[in-house]
Parts: structure tokens; C-alpha cells; sequence
């Protein structure tokens, strides 16, 4: 017995014309899709907290280290 949905059944995209307009297109693709398990989602948490957190510390380096550099520049100490 063939299977009946209410929702159409999915083209694929080698066959979709090449319209970046058609919005069927946006909602049949997500970037979720590409992240396999809950271990990967996980570990890209873990990357971005990492990188965030070195982002912030080279940032509270560079407002120290600014002035000490200008100070040490401008009046020869």
C-alpha cells in the first residue's frame, strides 16, 4: 500500500530550478542537518566557548598592554 501524506513529497535539488527567490527551497534545507550527533553539537559548544574566552583575555592583554606601550613611547619612562 503506497504511503499518502499530507505534505508533498520532496524534489531533489538536482532537479529544483535554480531560483534563489522560491522560499521552498530555504525551508527544506537547515544547517542542523549537517551536525550528526549531540556529541558534535557538544563539541562545537566546547570550540566556541574555548575561542570565546581567548577572544576576551587577548582583548583585557591588549587594553593593558596599549596604554604601557604609549606611556613608555610618549614620555621615555
Amino acid at each position: 500500500m503506497p504511503l499518502i501524506s499530507a505534505k508533498p513529497a520532496l524534489r531533489n535539488a538536482e532537479s529544483r530550478p535554480a531560483n534563489d527567490n522560491h522560499f521552498s527551497v530555504l525551508a527544506d534545507t537547515s544547517i542542523l542537518d549537517l551536525i550528526q550527533d549531540d556529541e558534535d553539537a557538544a563539541d562545537i559548544a566546547r570550540r566556541a566557548v574555548r575561542l570565546g574566552n581567548a577572544v576576551v583575555i587577548a582583548m583585557a592583554l591588549c587594553l593593558i598592554a596599549a596604554p604601557a606601550i604609549y606611556l613608555t613611547l610618549a614620555y621615555g619612562l
